[in-house]
Parts: C-alpha cells; structure tokens; sequence
C-alpha cells in the first residue's frame, strides 16, 4: 500500500459516501481544517503538510487491487463500488503556505468540492497537515531558542514509523533546522543531511585513538569525533594528540561530539583542551535528550556549543504530543453550517483570515471573518489547488523555509519564548457572529 493510497481513511468515509451517492446528495461542500486551542506551552502554531495534501489529493484513486478488496469485503453495493471506481479529486483548496504562523480558530485550509469528495478525504489531509504541523511547532521554538546554533534533527529511531521519520524531517528544516540525519530525508527532499559516529564504532576498535584514525581516514571530508564512550577529556586530548598527524596527511578534524553527561561543563573543559591544543576552529556538537527547554538552559549557561543533535522530544513533540485540531463542514448547497456541540461548536461559512503588522514588522492581530468581506490586513488563506489540479507554481521547501523564518522574526518578544505568554489577539469577526446566529435559529426552528 502506498502512502497516497484511497484507503488510508476511516470507515465511516465510506460508509457515509455510499448514504450521500443513494440519496443523491453531490452538490458543493467547504470544510476547513483549523485548531481549536493551543497546545500548553505554545503561544503559535507553525503550518506545514500542504504539500502532501496537495499530492494527495491530486493523485487521488482507487486501484484495481483496492476496488477489489472493497468488493470482497461484502460492506459496499455495487453502485458504491461503481462510483468508487472511478472518483478522482476535482474540488478548489485555498490554504495558508507552509511556515505560515497561525492561531486558534484560524482555518489554515479550505477545501471545496463535491460532498463525496470533500468528505472523503478527511482523515488523510488531517492526518498530514497535523503531523508536519505539530512538529514544525516544536522545531521552531529550538529555532527562536538558539538562532545561531546549527541544530540536526536526530530523531528517525524514536519516531513513530518511517513515514513520521521522514516527515518529521522535513518538517524541522522547514521551521528553520539545518538539516537532518535521515538520509532518505536528503533524497527525498534535498534536505542538508548530517551525521557522526556512534560508540559502537569506537568500542569494536582495540583503543579509542585508532576508532579516530580509523573514521578519519575514512570520512576524511568530515571528521566529527564522538568522545564520550569512556573518559570525555581524555578522549579530548586524544583528538588534539592526533590532530598533527591527520593534519599531515591532508585531514583536518572538523568538530567532536558530545552525547551524555553535564553537557554544558564537558563543554567548557573540551573547549578548553581543544583550545590549548591549536584546534580552536575544531566545533563542539552536542546531542542526548535536548529540546528547546534544554537548548534555553545552556544557552543562558553560555555553554560553547556550536551545534545540537535534537531528536526523540522533537519528533514525537513529546510535551505536547497532539494538537486539538478538526476538519469541519462549513457549508453545503450553498447554505452556511454550523457544529454546536458543547465546546466543539464551529463558525459557519467560508472564512478568510486577515493579518495585521505593526510599525517594526511585528505581528498586531488577526481577525477571522466571512470570505469576500472587506478586512484591513493581509489575506493568509491562497488558492493552491483549482478544479483537482495543483494551481500554478507552490513554493518549493526551500521557500517556504524561508518564509518560515521571515514568520518567526515577526513574533513579538514574548510569543518566542518557550514559556506560555498572553494570548495573540484573533479577533472573530461580527459578521461571523451574526452568520451563527441566524444559522442557531434556523436549524433550532
């Protein structure tokens, strides 16, 4: 099974689809994706997935395998099946562009196509835009953390399968990491790809000094030397004590690794022995358990560190494994619908989301409102697919990379830290106020 596959749904899609295709019910539906409160600790989201949504949606079918399987399972009518056979995406999506900050209540997608359609595939494009959301979230607050630090992601082994392995890579380099250790990752999405060593290759060597020589004579273009399998200062001296002789063969010892202990002292003391010893362009690269609660320590600790390894915390975003999101029916034939369940209830209708700076750049307010109804501010939400196909030319990743960062640096001060700050204020607008009301009072009639 591929991973843009038509059966990677909940059932009751399906289900559903075969009571809308009985009842003839394929006129136009607008759903949005949105969220509805923050995460603890989170004062921004970070948009990211639209485009695997997009391929997605584009590639949509179901193949001959899958429309058999379907027929063997005995759940679905022949004039189901029929329609299944040949259904392929023909709607409109309008979205935010990746590495746009958003907020709660803010639809970062709207798709509009007809219902079967639209219907479908919801579990897909929420299962996309979440993942690669939440974690591009978490990668940027180690951005803000330590701008000027090279950060890695290391997280592929903790991840939760390989898809969220690559994914999560991506994701992170969109929010402003350099780059990552998956190496699929490099081919997939021309991603910056990173890596050392491991404490295996040093303890299958008879001594630590020959594990070095060994991996310098065979990496010689990139020389990062793990050094804490045993004594962290020793193996500090060591490197200094073989940087001549690598030196003359043409090889220059490019940074060590540290991977345990109190990683701000080690530092210092490595720093220290490095410096003495004529290596002071020689960098320091730490990994083991760090998130950007970590990063925020050592650098108010001035700990010299130039690089970080940051993996099971980021790929998992482990202090906040899931965000409180939904993909809701805004309208149908035309008419405004509203969810009001308790404290799920929705606002109804086809929105745009407009966006205020102050005099420095900064991000003032937002304010949510009916689409089509004048808003000072920049509109977020763009046309990105039109009648199934992909509209024009989306950003590469490498823009949206950008743009990303171009977002962090309009936050105002106290939305970059890790720490909960004031809520941004995003105004709902009292045309949309008005819209739910006549919406309460004519579905309570």
């Amino acid at each position: 099974m591929t991973e843009n596959s038509a059966l990677l749904t909940d059932l009751y899609q399906l289900t559903m689809l075969q009571g809308y295709y009985e009842q003839g019910m394929e006129e136009t539906a607008v759903f949005e994706f949105f969220v509805r409160k923050l995460p603890e600790n989170r004062n921004y989201l970070v948009a990211a997935g639209l485009e695997q949504v997009l391929l997605y949606l584009q590639q949509l079918r179901f193949t001959p395998a899958e429309m058999a399987w379907l027929a063997d399972s005995g759940r679905f009518k022949p004039a189901m099946l029929d329609r299944l056979s040949g259904l392929t995406f023909t709607g409109d999506v309008h979205a935010m562009p990746e590495g746009t900050l958003f907020f709660p209540n803010e639809p970062i997608l709207r798709i509009t196509a007809p219902l079967p359609e639209a219907q479908l595939v919801e579990s897909r494009v929420i299962n996309l835009l979440h993942f690669q959301t939440l974690i591009a979230s978490k990668a940027a607050r180690s951005v803000l953390v330590a701008p000027d630090k090279l950060l890695v992601d290391f997280g592929m082994r903790r991840a939760h399968g390989s898809e969220a392995a690559l994914l999560a890579a991506r994701a992170s380099y969109l929010a402003g990491f350099a780059g990552s250790a998956t190496v699929a990752a490099g081919m997939q999405f021309g991603i910056p790809i990173f890596g050392t060593m491991a404490h295996s290759f040093v303890q299958t060597h008879v001594s630590e000094s020959r594990a070095f020589i060994d991996f310098a004579k065979a990496n010689p273009d990139n020389v990062v030397l793990l050094i804490d399998t045993y004594d962290t200062e020793a193996a500090a001296q060591k490197v200094v004590d073989l940087a001549a002789t690598l030196h003359a063969q043409g090889i220059k010892i490019k940074g060590v690794r540290l991977d345990s202990g109190d990683l701000a002292d080690h530092a210092r003391k490595v720093r220290a022995i490095l410096d003495r010893g004529g290596l002071g362009e020689t960098t320091i690269f730490a990994s083991g358990n760090i998130d950007e609660f970590k990063l925020a320590e050592l650098t108010a600790q001035h700990a010299p560190i130039d690089g970080f390894g940051i993996g099971t915390h980021m790929d998992t975003s482990a202090d906040a494994p899931y965000l409180d999101c939904a993909y809701k029916l805004q309208e149908y034939a035309g008419i405004a619908r509203r969810k009001r369940s308790e404290g799920k209830a929705t606002w109804p209708g086809r929105k745009q989301v407009y966006r205020r700076y102050d005099d420095n750049g900064l991000l003032c307010g937002d304010t949510v409102t009916l689409e089509g109804t004048p808003c000072a501010g920049q509109t977020l939400l763009q046309l990105t697919m039109k009648d199934g196909k992909i509209f024009d030319r989306q950003p590469t990743l490498t823009e949206a990379r950008d743009h990303a960062l171009r977002q962090l640096n309009s936050l105002p001060a106290p939305l970059r830290q890790p720490a909960k700050a004031p809520p941004y204020p995003v105004n709902i607008s009292a045309e949309l106020h008005a819209l739910a009301k006549i919406v309460d009072q004519r579905d309570t009639a």
